[in-house]
């Protein structure tokens, strides 16, 4: 077995499903969580976590975003737009989450075998599998002109629908996708390059963030021509993971994992405050 098919391919994938509850959470909550999770993966080789998850309008930005010289205009613009706005906890560069916004994480144990790049070519197999139904040409590679771009951005015909990024801590590692399923894709980008130009406003930056073409990105729906919602797609996402799985189940935390929750979401809490964020 390569390393692609040792990652996906579990005697067991036990399923966290927060696509409904966390419309109701802040998204501070989900980068906790996942590095919780991270450390209960850790613990066993053969196991595999998916959690799945949505929220409200949230603007995620990246730690070299709340750096931009007119950041307090920038945030100022997006709340203004209706969006909650929080610091994640890993590498990147903002990102829209919204109702018809699906993200899943695969996380698993860290292992010296597998490479970084392992991660990100699982979770592409991963989808690729999981949309095989739409018969789609889903590339990997760097849409420049999006928001957030990176090496394992996907995309039909030079349109972004997903991107992917990775986290590795405590013996983990969380493969996570944002998925455009529903909704404007061009909008949203829209939003993310004017918040760039209120955050930047012609002054120096020191690292070189997006310019964002809304044409070059597009949701799964508008892709696709059909209604796609994220419901649908979650369940079929479940009978996806359900081939690769010897035995497919729910999970539960334990009291003493609630506790290391705890833990991490006052590690975002801080992160947030330091940039005046909270």
């Amino acid at each position: 077995m390569n390393e692609l098919e040792s990652i996906l391919h579990r005697q067991r994938w036990d399923v966290y499903d927060e696509s409904s509850a966390g419309l109701a959470q802040n998204a501070m909550h989900s980068f906790a969580m996942d590095d919780t999770l991270c450390r209960i993966a850790s613990s066993d080789p053969e196991r595999g976590i998916c959690r799945t998850w949505v929220h409200g309008n949230t603007i995620v930005l990246g730690i070299q975003d709340s750096r931009l010289p007119y950041i307090e205009e920038g945030v100022r613009f997006l709340e203004d737009a209706g969006y909650r706005v929080i610091v994640r906890n890993s590498g990147g560069l903002a990102v829209v989450l919204d109702p018809g916004v699906l993200n899943v994480s695969l996380i698993f144990k860290d292992e010296k075998r597998l490479s970084i790049d392992s991660g990100y070519e699982a979770m592409c197999a991963f989808v690729r599998e999981w949309f095989k139904e739409f018969d789609l040409v889903i590339e990997d590679r760097e849409i420049a002109a999006s928001y957030c771009p990176g090496r394992y951005d996907l995309s039909v015909a030079g349109r972004k629908f997903a991107g992917i990024s990775q986290r590795r801590l405590r013996g983990g590692v969380a493969v996570q996708i944002y998925l455009a399923v529903n909704g404007s894709g061009s909008e949203r980008a829209g939003l993310i390059r004017s918040f760039y130009e209120q955050a930047v406003n012609g002054a120096p930056v020191k690292y070189s963030y997006p310019r964002i073409d809304p044409a070059q990105m597009a949701s799964l729906s508008e892709i696709t021509g059909r209604p796609l919602t994220v419901e649908g797609l979650y369940h079929s996402m479940l009978l996806t993971l359900k081939g690769f799985a010897g035995r497919l189940g729910n999970m539960a935390l334990s009291e003493a994992d609630w506790t290391v929750y705890e833990e991490n979401l006052d590690r975002m809490i801080k992160r947030n405050e330091k940039v005046n964020l909270l």
